[in-house]
């Protein structure tokens, strides 16, 4: 038996490359990692090595909006 159609209404799809590369904080920020965590991290010293673990709050209102649109059901 075939699906009924709904009224024109449409599933929003999450981007999962989006929704695994930032977060969203208790208060609505939305949150990244910083890049250059893979390797070739022997030269850097104990201090950027550990500042490479925190967490930084995306800034720029276009690159905002367009992460909300990709994933749309991201929660804190």
């Amino acid at each position: 038996m075939p699906r009924k159609q709904k009224d024109g209404k449409f599933k929003l799809k999450t981007h999962k490359a989006t929704s695994k590369r930032f977060g969203i904080t208790g208060s609505g920020k939305i949150v990244r990692t910083k890049g250059g965590k893979a390797h070739l991290r022997r030269k850097s010293s104990r201090r950027v090595k550990a500042l490479f673990g925190e967490m930084v709050s995306v800034k720029g209102r276009g690159i905002i909006k367009r992460i909300r649109r990709m994933a749309p059901h991201m929660k804190p």
